[in-house]
């Protein structure tokens, strides 16, 4: 089966699956849609296309409430079901609100947030200690790494010089009760990473070609250095009333705002 994934496709999975469970967090899924289709479509391997091959290259969804972006994804590889994405957030399905590693292709239970980059950092050092080429990529939130065990695990990733690491933090501007200004300044995150010994890169979070070449250029290079990139996204995007409009990261669909977003989408 041909994989493209497409991101209209994949919002249109996360409205299906927002939707058919009555749940919440569309914005924060919506704004990491295009990383992790250029992740899955050019960078992740999975050998046999085995979700849990044990030379498998390792995707974290540190910020685990986004996981219907990722869910879109594993539908698209075949890995979920169609049933599975109907059944999204209800009585006995195995796909929860947040990510869950009982999920095939999902590594880490995340969603008490600080916690994935920790894990994520965890396994980017035993690949390194068993010697294998395996990467590891962590997504972390903006206002996620106002957890100091974000910049405990960067400190960890640097002292081992973890060059098969690279962490995308989904700049939207956003958390979960206001923007990342009026809740908690974040500073030039770039310089950040830099000054944690990470090689750090900044770019436009839905542009797809400047995502696909920085993620190549990172991991082409064996220096020592952890990578980090910095990816400039919009809470939402694609739906125009989403964008930028911090209330649908609790607001649920109604039929008719179901209906005005798949609109939209197909119009693009």
């Amino acid at each position: 089966m041909t994989q493209v994934f497409d991101t209209k496709n994949l919002r249109k999975t996360v409205l299906d699956m927002a939707f058919s469970g009555a749940t919440v967090h569309i914005g924060c899924a919506f704004s990491i849609i295009e990383i992790l289709a250029v992740l899955y479509r050019n960078h992740l391997r999975f050998p046999d296309d085995t979700p849990a091959h044990p030379n498998r290259d390792y995707l974290v969804l540190s910020k685990g409430h986004g996981v219907m972006a990722q869910y879109a994804c594993l539908h698209e590889k075949g890995w979920l079901s169609s049933a599975d994405i109907k059944n999204y957030f209800k009585n006995g399905t195995q796909l929860k609100g947040l990510a869950d590693a009982h999920v095939p292709g999902v590594e880490v239970t995340s969603g008490s947030l600080g916690h994935g980059f920790s894990v994520g950092v965890g396994m980017a050092y035993g690949a390194q200690r068993r010697e294998t080429n395996q990467m590891c990529y962590v997504i972390v939130g903006d206002g996620e790494i106002n957890e100091g065990s974000i910049w405990e695990a960067a400190l960890f990733a640097s002292h081992f010089k973890l060059d098969n690491l690279i962490v995308v933090v989904d700049e939207n501007g956003f958390q979960a009760m206001g923007s990342t200004e009026e809740v908690l300044k974040l500073g030039n995150i770039m310089e950040k990473f830099i000054a944690f010994g990470f090689e750090s890169i900044q770019l436009d979070g839905h542009n797809e070609s400047q995502i696909n070449d920085a993620i190549h250029q990172l991991k082409s290079k064996k220096n020592g250095k952890p990578k980090a990139i910095i990816a400039k996204t919009v809470k939402g995007k694609g739906v125009s009333f989403m964008e930028n409009n911090n209330i649908w990261h609790y607001t649920r669909l109604s039929s008719e705002t179901y209906a005005a977003a798949m609109a939209e989408l197909e119009e693009k």
